[in-house]
């Protein structure tokens, strides 16, 4: 796995000008992050809820993220930072695109929502974090050892760090790479690579070693019939992982 090669560094420079080319993209619904924005709702509130109950947040209380600050690592467009800092959060948004952090300051000042967003990487920064956010970006960096260290090091003692990525399955190859690009087009040809996906246990063992215990697995299954995302214990394809900093 070329994803787990020893050098220090988080980002990956093919990837980052993959993703820094389709990022006047990232707020069109209808454009090449359309399956992404489809995405977004389900594991979006299953985040909420293990937030609220990792900090014992009332489910009801407005603005339940107020005394939180967030960090979302390889935010992109801001597509879960802007929700994130709607419920209240002090929120920053980092990614090693500066176009897609330019979309994402944009958008947000459209949205008058205060968030801040650097283009930077992890293994950069110092400040602490009570939740880290590694959502669709693990399979995307250069050292995943090293990625998963640098953002341990960000989180704060008993804090909650999420991380969501794609299965190394025949099923999530089929499925996201075969399906998703060369079939129903539904993401530019070669936006992910097979060999850069992740089986659970290869994050999990990772994250022990920096002192994060795992809470929770949980899957997020496409049910083509009604054209819907849930959430499954399947994660075969689409998983996420939720640790607290010991």
């Amino acid at each position: 796995m070329n994803n787990n090669i020893k050098n220090n560094q988080t980002d990956d420079e093919n990837e980052i000008k993959k993703f820094s080319e389709m990022a006047s993209e990232w707020w069109n619904p209808k454009g090449k992050f359309a399956p992404l924005h489809h995405f977004n709702p389900v594991r979006l509130e299953y985040f909420v809820n293990q937030i609220k109950k990792h900090f014992s947040i009332a489910p009801d209380k407005q603005f339940p993220f107020k005394n939180l600050s967030i960090l979302d690592v390889g935010c992109g467009g801001g597509l879960i930072s802007e929700p994130m800092a709607r419920l209240g959060g002090k929120v920053t948004g980092i990614d090693a695109s500066l176009n897609n952090i330019n979309v994402a300051k944009f958008h947000a000042k459209e949205m008058n929502l205060e968030i801040n967003y650097l283009d930077v990487t992890p293994e950069k920064m110092t400040k602490s974090y009570d939740v880290i956010l590694c959502l669709e970006i693990i399979e995307h960096v250069a050292d995943v050892d090293f990625f998963i260290k640098s953002c341990e090091k960000l989180l704060k003692k008993n804090g909650i760090i999420i991380f969501s990525t794609l299965n190394r399955t025949i099923k999530s190859f089929l499925l996201a790479i075969i399906g998703a690009e060369y079939i129903l087009n539904w993401l530019p040809k070669g936006t992910h690579s097979y060999d850069k996906f992740l089986k659970p246990e290869e994050i999990i063992t990772n994250a022990i070693k920096y002192n994060l215990s795992l809470n929770e697995t949980m899957g997020f299954v496409y049910n083509i019939i009604f054209n819907e995302w849930r959430k499954s214990k399947d994660i075969s394809v689409n998983y996420a992982l939720s640790f607290t900093k010991n």
